[in-house]
């Protein structure tokens, strides 16, 4: 049985790291890449032993399968253009700049029977695998993201860069539809808000507090999740937690035992594996929708919301 090959389009600051580990991993041949920055592509190519495509249609050619790792507002096109050519896609998130389009791409891609993976990496993490072990009705979710001004996706503001990874991950969580919004956020160094702050209330009554920030002086990607008689506090970052729960005794603290890897090889291993068997992705086009069209909804809460 043949290797499936794969490919990477757009090998900038994320596409440099899907194709370095695409060159590492053993479930399928990596044969090309390709980026409008021609010497780009060729450096990349060089180091990885593989080809720099001079055209979308001559990567298309030799690939079966892809990750898109372009600006947001490329994604529709190129999606769209592989898609139709068969490709199976693995799609940085967010997974296009409106709904409309994420609709589209995910319904183009079960139409042809294609994995279609969205790049909400977070999902990777061991961390999230040792809190959905431990859950059981969450009531209050608190996440918090803080970075320093990346200087990179600054075409889109902190909510459709940053809070989309925890706005999925308590979809998922949560698994019950949104009733009500409060969001807030201010631009600082770009055009859109740079810090947000978004509540939601689901209907079966779990409430979720949300604050992302990109002119943070640290980095912190943190989650806390209160149920029943406990909580767990789950650091991202470090791949580290714990959980204090309620006995006789009161109340008692364990560390969360995880086991550490790296989430974005993870999730490329993962597509690979969908895209070889036919398998449904843990994120799909569906889902990154879902998120998107939440992300959009607090996006235009903050942009309509009377400045001071």
């Amino acid at each position: 049985m043949n290797k499936l090959r794969v490919g990477v389009v757009g090998v900038g600051h994320i596409g440099k790291n899907h194709a370095r580990l695409y060159a590492e991993l053993s479930g399928a041949q990596f044969t090309a890449i390709y980026d409008t920055d021609a010497a780009r592509a060729r450096e990349i190519a060089n180091e990885l032993s593989v080809v720099a495509a001079a055209s979308l249609e001559e990567f298309a050619e030799k690939v079966d399968a892809a990750s898109v790792a372009t600006p947001t507002n490329t994604h529709f096109e190129i999606g769209r253009d592989l898609l139709a050519r068969g490709k199976h896609l693995l799609i940085e998130k967010p997974i296009t700049e409106n709904t409309a389009h994420a609709s589209e791409l995910a319904a183009l891609a079960a139409e042809r029977r294609l994995v279609l993976q969205v790049g909400h990496v977070e999902r990777f993490n061991p961390v999230l695998s040792a809190l959905e072990k431990r859950l059981t009705n969450p009531r209050f979710i608190e996440a918090h993201r803080l970075s320093p001004y990346p200087n990179r996706s600054t075409e889109i503001g902190v909510v459709l860069d940053l809070m989309i990874h925890d706005l999925e991950i308590i979809l998922h969580l949560v698994r019950s539809p949104v009733q009500t919004i409060d969001a807030v956020g201010v631009p600082v160094l770009s055009r859109g808000e740079d810090i947000a702050n978004a509540r939601l209330r689901f209907e079966n009554g779990c409430v979720a507090n949300i604050t992302s920030s990109r002119i943070s002086p640290e980095q912190m990607r943190k989650i806390r999740v209160f149920q029943e008689n406990a909580y767990l506090s789950l650091d991202y970052q470090n791949q580290s937690g714990e959980m204090y729960r309620r006995t006789a005794d009161g109340l008692t603290r364990e560390e969360v035992a995880i086991e550490r890897g790296e989430p974005l090889k993870r999730e490329l291993a993962s597509f690979l594996e969908c895209a070889a068997t036919g398998r449904a992705p843990k994120v799909s086009g569906f889902q990154a929708t879902a998120a998107l069209e939440l992300a959009v909804e607090i996006t235009q809460r903050i942009n309509s919301a009377p400045r001071v």
